[in-house]
């Protein structure tokens, strides 16, 4: 397997959360696993983490941050350098999808957890 270093952005302690459902997933697939959210926090190992910190070798970035809270994650996330971008239901952003293309990063609009299951991550 492609070593698919995962950063979930918007996650949370909460286990009825996706992004929390999307980190445990992610684990158990054997990909490796970095997240921010609004507080610290730990799930199964990951630690969550405030702010951009300054992750490295990210190959796909995972949203859990609805359109109105992204337009501030624009130049983290494209400083990172993904090789793409996945906008799950309720995140879809034309102007964050556009941004990302012209930087040359994949967009995926679906559901992380249904890609994982079925085998498309």
């Amino acid at each position: 397997m492609e070593n698919k270093k995962t950063l979930v952005i918007g996650g949370s302690p909460k286990p009825d959360r996706y992004s929390n459902k999307a980190i445990r997933l992610l684990l158990k697939y054997g990909y490796p696993v970095v997240s921010t959210g609004a507080r610290e926090a730990e799930v199964e190992g990951v630690k969550i983490q405030t702010g951009t910190p300054p992750f490295e070798d990210i190959h796909t970035v995972t949203l859990y941050v609805g359109p109105a809270r992204q337009p501030q994650l624009y130049d983290y996330v494209i400083s990172l350098k993904p090789k793409r971008i996945i906008f799950n239901p309720g995140t879809e952003n034309d102007e964050f999808i556009e941004l990302a293309r012209k930087n040359n990063i994949e967009t995926v609009e679906n559901c992380t957890l249904v890609m994982l299951n079925s085998g498309l991550f």
